[in-house]
């Protein structure tokens, strides 16, 4: 009869084996998880991009032929950087001279909204922007502050640059990647993977023009009612509106907050008037803008959202607000493409 120690010897050894070589993937996935996000949101652009390139590669504008994918790589680019400066060119002047005054201006509504806190009692320690200034650390420690603050900033621009250059490479290597993806699986399984690819392409791309129609309608309605009830700073409120929006949900609460402040260093009364404004835009946009534009196209539930926002905030913060929506119809388009693909096997048994 065989010995049966070394069949387990070798089963003990590759269970070891192959616990520890989970612990180090792990962990090698932990150490590298910023690059992996950057590659990630740059996906996901490129994804969302990926139907306006096709729709300009069917073009017709030289000769017969339509335009070669790089050309009509470079074409969104450009389209996107000039509609970019055009606005930057009518908003900016203005929105630098609103923000200069706002920092000016920042310590009079600090120590005004103080003195309301306290004449309704809801503060009793009496300090002033003052007091806080002479907090400030001693020289050495501000000059290690700024300079980990620019260290940040460096590493923010080179991480926006990555992920406004790696979109491009993305795309133009499109079907190349997508050949390579597809040979991962057999051969009977392709088809069903190139349509869930293409489902999820389909649903990626309609949520980054939703959303960025979507910000686009909240700044320029937001700047345009502030301006309306004299809340001074408009364009840089305007501006915090936009941004908020594409955080669902709690995004647009907290962009109103800054509104909300500067209306009460104007009136008690202006800052009513905002926080109705903004409640009726966001009344507007919940039961309107978003099931029109939004659950329309990307077709996720207000549950999954919701859910989704949770999750995310929780693993990455803002960013994971940010990217909620998008994973959360990937997400979906998977789960319904193998449901249905069960169901059709489960009648294909039965049958």
């Amino acid at each position: 009869m065989p010995d049966p120690r070394p069949f387990e010897y070798r089963l003990i050894l590759y269970a070891v084996a192959s616990f520890f070589v989970g612990v180090i993937a792990l962990w090698t996935l932990y150490s590298i998880r910023d690059a992996l996000l950057v590659i990630y949101i740059s996906g996901l652009l490129a994804i969302g991009f990926s139907p306006s390139v096709q729709w300009l590669e069917r073009q017709r504008v030289i000769g017969r032929s339509g335009l070669p994918r790089w050309g009509a790589i470079l074409l969104l680019y450009f389209g996107f950087l000039a509609v970019v400066a055009i606005v930057l060119m009518a908003v900016l002047p203005p929105l630098i001279t609103q923000a200069v005054a706002l920092w000016h201006e920042l310590p009079g509504y600090f120590d005004h909204f103080r003195q309301v806190l306290v004449r309704y009692h809801l503060l009793d320690i009496r300090w002033t922007v003052g007091d806080l200034v002479k907090s400030i650390p001693a020289q050495n420690g501000a000059v290690t502050a700024v300079l980990g603050v620019l260290q940040r900033l460096i590493g923010a621009i080179g991480t926006i640059v990555v992920i406004l250059v790696l979109p491009y490479y993305l795309l133009v290597e499109g079907d190349s990647l997508q050949s390579g993806f597809l040979k991962m699986f057999s051969q009977e399984r392709r088809p069903w993977v190139a349509r869930l690819t293409h489902d999820a392409t389909l649903k990626v791309g309609a949520w980054l023009s939703g959303q960025l129609l979507l910000s686009a309608t909240i700044g320029v309605t937001a700047s345009v009612g502030l301006w309306l009830l004299g809340v001074p700073y408009f364009y840089v409120l305007g501006l915090i509106a936009a941004a908020g929006e594409f955080v669902p949900i709690i995004g647009p609460i907290v962009a109103a907050v800054p509104a909300v402040l500067v209306g009460w260093s104007v009136s008690p009364r202006t800052a009513i008037f905002v926080i109705i404004y903004f409640s009726i835009q966001q009344f507007i946009e919940g039961n309107i803008l978003v099931p029109r534009i939004m659950q329309r196209q990307v077709g996720v539930s207000a549950w999954t959202v919701i859910v989704a926002l949770l999750l995310g905030s929780e693993l990455l913060g803002v960013v994971g607000a940010i990217l909620a929506v998008p994973t959360a119809a990937i997400v979906q388009v998977v789960l319904q493409e193998y449901l249905e693909r069960e169901d059709t096997y489960s009648v294909e048994l039965k049958g």
